[in-house]
């Protein structure tokens, strides 16, 4: 998705919270315990936001945030998936694999990021 307009308040709302769970730390902080159920931690919160949106949105797929929402859910659900469970320290081949599905989530959030910006007139707060 290129672009995105909301087509109200409520859901230029929605697209503000978005924009504010991706703004989240994603990648592991400094305390990181070194297991990738720690890593994806970020990535909860990111998912349970999204499901707070769609909430919002019950019986109403029209809203083009959930769109944006779904894209979200997609891409941060598969190393979700794989890792939480994980608690067993990487090495560097788990690192690598690791380090490449987060860098996969992050690259997608920033687009989804600059695609709300600048739909939602906050592209300003996209460039700080």
């Amino acid at each position: 998705m290129d672009s995105w307009r909301p087509r109200d308040e409520a859901e230029s709302a929605a697209g503000w919270r978005l924009w504010l769970a991706l703004s989240s730390r994603l990648w592991p902080s400094t305390e990181w315990d070194g297991t990738p159920a720690e890593a994806v931690c970020g990535l909860r919160t990111v998912l349970a936001e999204c499901d707070r949106i769609r909430g919002t949105y019950a019986g109403d797929r029209a809203a083009a945030v959930l769109r944006l929402v779904d894209s979200v859910v997609f891409v941060v659900s598969l190393p979700m998936d794989l890792w939480r469970d994980d608690v067993l320290q990487v090495d560097a081949d788990r690192a690598a694999l690791l380090h490449s599905d987060l860098a996969g989530v992050v690259e997608h959030v920033a687009d989804v990021r600059a695609v709300l910006a600048r739909g939602g007139g906050w592209a300003e707060l996209e460039a700080r």
